[in-house]
């Protein structure tokens, strides 16, 4: 029997996996420092504290003004990503695990419809049944709330939060696919702790809570983690076919899910298992296909 090797394994899969890796440990770390006192804020502000280091020395490496060339789009990236994160990092301390990762997977309908409003790009088929998948998986997680017998159901604010993070996402994301024509990805990145550190370092003040050395430690890996997922998720994008690359990215949610259950002990519900694997399957469509189709008609 042949010994398995890493090498057999795409470099743009072990480049997608390694970001779901950090994307998981990050949100794990987020709930953790959560868990011990620190507020929602103050999380936000020690990450984008470690995004703008790291970010600001990579566009000075390479010779670009941190400004850009559009501002006002670039600004409103920058906002917008901020108000999307809060979001999502507030469905992460307040949701179990998986449950808040699996919601955030819910961007493709949002992604889908806002370019067809914002880009003028045409729904395809493959689209539109993605966005079924999507929304009906959506529905399965969140129904036990009409049952309130039901031990499962998750917090309904929480989940709208996680939502409304998944559709801040989606615009930053469109936004961020209009300004690649005309601005270097550093600078595009660069905007987000920008207007990110400011704005969560005004609102953490009225609630500051001194972190201990080990919860210190924690918040730098937040900064840290989320820098691996993103340097994966760009490899993985330059050196695989996007759509190949990007199925791998749901294996978060295996990792989130195992990160649950062995540090919080959240064990997910039937709902989640139901809903999640319909979102996944929407997701997964949406990535792939659109391949699938055109091999049809060839």
């Amino acid at each position: 029997m042949p010994a398995f090797s890493l090498s057999a394994i795409p470099i743009g899969i072990r480049f997608m996996l390694l970001s779901a890796f950090g994307f998981a440990v990050m949100s794990a770390c987020v709930k953790y420092v959560s868990l011990h006192g620190i507020p929602l804020f103050e999380i936000v502000a020690a990450r984008a504290l470690v995004s703008l280091i790291i970010s600001y020395t990579d566009v000075k490496r390479k010779g670009l003004s941190p400004f850009g060339n559009n501002k006002p789009l670039l600004l409103l990236r920058g906002v917008l990503g901020t108000a999307a994160l809060m979001c999502v990092y507030y469905a992460v301390t307040t949701l179990p695990l998986a449950e808040a990762t699996v919601l955030q997977y819910m961007h493709p309908v949002f992604t889908a419809v806002l370019g067809f409003i914002v880009l003028k790009e045409r729904l395809q088929g493959a689209t539109l049944v993605s966005i079924a998948l999507c929304l009906g998986g959506l529905y399965l997680m969140v129904q036990p709330n009409l049952n309130t017998s039901i031990d499962s159901a998750l917090p309904p604010f929480s989940v709208a939060i996680a939502l409304l993070g998944a559709l801040g996402s989606s615009v930053a994301y469109v936004i961020v696919r209009k300004l690649s024509r005309s601005e270097d990805s550093s600078v595009i990145i660069l905007y987000f702790p920008m207007v990110a550190l400011p704005v969560s370092m005004v609102l953490m003040w009225p609630d500051f809570v001194m972190p201990s050395l080990p919860l210190t430690f924690l918040l730098v890996l937040v900064g840290v983690f989320t820098q691996i997922g993103q340097y994966g998720l760009t490899k993985a994008m330059q050196t695989q076919q996007a759509g190949e690359a990007s199925a791998y990215a749901y294996v978060q949610i295996v990792f989130s899910t195992l990160i649950g259950i062995a540090v919080f002990q959240e064990l997910p519900s039937m709902w989640t298992y139901l809903g999640g694997g319909l979102i996944v399957a929407g997701a997964l469509f949406n990535a792939l296909g659109h391949r699938l189709f055109r091999r049809r008609l060839v």
